[in-house]
């Protein structure tokens, strides 16, 4: 659960049009350390749009973001990674040809002079990305010489949680879909890394359709519906009867 009482990051009034669709109109959130906070909603509901703007992709045409209490203007996605905020996406964004390690490094690769030249650093990446993958994740990789695309998707989808936790400061990670056509076994281990990486102190905001998935590894629920928070719950304390009935506008918001 949250290891602290004053959320890292949070959202207050977001309003977001896109001409003359409000896709979202006053949203409120709030993330913590040391928690798992799942954003569940029907499509259209104004998840993705909820998300973009809390990882710098798109800006707020009302309302506006807190980072530690303060107000936070992000220009783009990269103001995000900057300040420790990061996602996966559920196309992961991995290049197919390029090793694990490769990936990891992918825009911030790791050089050496050789003979007056500057080359790439194969072995050190290789070398960090395999302490990153076991002591963030607990992974180990049999061999990270392989195109990233001979890996199973469980792997692939470590690989992208490997490249956003790389960063030291990362202290906001939104994962989207994480759980997206994988098997029941790579479901379950994509799981226990999310908790892990609550359990290291990280704010994860998992937004999922799986509510299977949600109440396994989620804290707090956070409901989207038509573009508004119908509500959010502590996951302990409700069914997932009670979660439908917001997505649905089955129960009122008070609950």
């Amino acid at each position: 659960m949250r290891a602290q009482s004053r959320p890292v990051i949070s959202m207050r009034g977001i309003k977001k049009r896109f001409g003359g669709v409000v896709a979202l109109d006053g949203v409120d959130l709030d993330a913590f350390a040391g928690e798992v906070l799942a954003i569940v909603g029907d499509n259209g509901a104004g998840k993705s749009t909820l998300i973009k703007i809390l990882t710098g992709v798109y800006q707020p045409t009302e309302g506006h973001v807190e980072l530690d209490g303060k107000r936070f203007v992000m220009a783009d996605h990269s103001d995000a990674i900057s300040n420790g905020i990061d996602a996966v996406y559920q196309n992961l964004a991995i290049a197919d040809h390029l090793t694990p390690a490769q990936n990891l490094f992918l825009g911030s690769e790791l050089t050496r002079r050789f003979l007056g030249l500057e080359v790439l650093d194969n072995a050190r990446m290789e070398t960090e990305a395999k302490e990153v993958l076991r002591s963030r994740l607990g992974v180990e990789l049999r061999d990270m010489k392989v195109p990233t695309e001979s890996l199973s998707g469980g792997q692939r989808q470590a690989v992208a949680i490997a490249r956003a936790v790389r960063h030291k400061d990362l202290r906001v990670l939104v994962m989207d879909e994480p759980t997206a056509a994988l098997g029941p076994q790579e479901t379950a281990r994509t799981l226990d890394l999310i908790k892990s990486l609550r359990d290291q102190g990280l704010a994860v905001i998992v937004i999922s359709h799986s509510l299977d998935d949600v109440f396994e590894v989620s804290d707090r629920i956070h409901i989207q519906r038509r573009g508004t928070c119908a509500g959010v719950v502590n996951t302990a304390d409700v069914s997932v009867e009670d979660v439908l009935g917001l997505i649905t506008g089955a129960k009122a918001a008070a609950a």
